[in-house]
């Protein structure tokens, strides 16, 4: 650790990791949603290029997740993160000038990579500069990508009484730009290595039967909840008054935000898996409530319902990985749930034809199915093994995965 680094407070850390997944989840990945109704309405983008676009984002963040498995590299790379931000904010102002569907889809790729490259980066930098400090710190910054959602959202509200799409594009181009130098500065440290020699990981040869419905829950959730992540908004809109799909994003936002402490909280006083199904659960029933309920009221209780999941699933579903301690545990479950991600608009765009009721019912389903596979892990959990980083030995260093 350089002298700057150990200058700077973990606080600091928090900010600056929380900043950057503002700029690449919050705002470079999820603003598409509360644009989306914008760009349907005064772009003439057609539903079903709404999902191919929401596709091609997906598959870039599947590509960024795969350079950052194989090519550990990139995520302890300052450089590799400061030009993910720039190429993310370019790509968010290149998309109004053109209607041209196959450059928005380049674009949105693009904008995939860079904010996968991003995420991890800021993620690794949380993990290492607050090891050892209270892991609610470290839940209020990776909250930063709540933070993100909710400013955006507030943003994008806005500018549908006094702007365009594009003015849309533009303004969060610039929000992503003032977060990315708050960010700037943040630099994750160089991860050691386990040598040959290590001892192999005894525990995850018993574990390998909860890890597999962990991992199929995390892949269906993947599926389930970026359908409503994608088209909540433009599926409220058409249920209610038009300044609620963008008011309900705003509350997607500020739920989310303290989500991964508040569940980090309850994990003190109940076992992951029970909070994994009561999570889905949940969200699923979240999902649902505007396509079954017409009305503000659902609507925003949808919102809140989501946003206090989404994240919270992830940061839970990671956690039972690492105590199982099975092997690449982290690279297996983010790669299941991208693949989840691009399949999920793809599944329902033969049902946008007539609104988007039946994907959000669909979407519900998907999660449902996730929880009865997460109400499996209950079954004689584990609880015996160690759920923290290893302790080196005399030879071998320890390996913290990179989520």
């Amino acid at each position: 650790m350089t002298s700057a680094q150990s200058a700077t407070s973990p606080r600091t850390h928090a900010v600056q990791a929380g900043a950057a997944l503002a700029a690449s989840m919050g705002i470079g990945r999820f603003v598409y949603t509360p644009i989306l109704p914008l760009m349907h309405s005064q772009a003439g983008m057609s539903a079903s290029l709404g999902a191919t676009l929401a596709t091609a984002n997906y598959v870039g963040y599947l590509i960024g997740a795969l350079a950052g498995i194989f090519i550990p590299g990139v995520v302890r790379s300052a450089a590799v993160m400061r030009t993910s931000l720039v190429v993310l904010i370019a790509t968010l102002v290149l998309m109004p000038t053109t209607h041209d569907g196959s450059m928005w889809f380049v674009l949105r790729l693009v904008a995939g990579v860079a904010s996968a490259l991003v995420f991890m980066i800021a993620v690794s930098a949380l993990h290492t500069h607050l090891r050892g400090t209270s892991h609610f710190l470290a839940g209020w910054g990776f909250g930063g990508v709540g933070l993100g959602i909710a400013l955006s959202g507030v943003l994008v509200f806005v500018i549908r009484f006094i702007g365009t799409w594009s003015t849309a594009w533009l303004a969060s181009a610039t929000l992503a730009a003032v977060c990315a130098v708050v960010a700037w500065r943040l630099t994750p440290e160089p991860r050691p290595i386990i040598t040959p020699d290590a001892p192999a990981n005894i525990g995850s040869q018993r574990t390998r039967r909860w890890f597999t419905p962990l991992f199929i829950s995390y892949f269906l959730e993947g599926i389930g909840y970026i359908i409503a992540g994608t088209f909540l908004v433009a599926a409220i809109d058409l249920a209610a008054p038009e300044w609620v799909g963008s008011g309900a994003w705003i509350v997607v936002g500020l739920a989310a935000f303290p989500s991964c402490a508040l569940w980090a909280w309850l994990s003190l006083r109940w076992s992951r898996p029970t909070l994994l199904l009561a999570a889905l659960l949940i969200q699923a029933v979240g999902i649902a409530l505007p396509a079954v309920i017409g009305g503000v009221g659902p609507a925003l209780i949808s919102a809140f319902l989501f946003g206090v999941t989404f994240l919270g699933v992830g940061s839970i579903v990671l956690a039972i990985g690492a105590h199982l301690q099975f092997p690449r545990a982290v690279a297996l479950l983010t790669a299941g749930y991208s693949v989840g991600q691009i399949l999920g608009p793809l599944v329902v765009t033969p049902l946008l034809r007539d609104g988007y009721r039946d994907a959000l019912l669909l979407g519900s389903a998907v999660v449902l199915a996730a929880a009865v596979a997460a109400a499996a892990l209950r079954y004689r959990f584990p609880s015996d093994l160690d759920a923290g980083p290893r302790t080196a030995t005399s030879n071998e260093k320890v390996v913290f995965d990179v989520r």
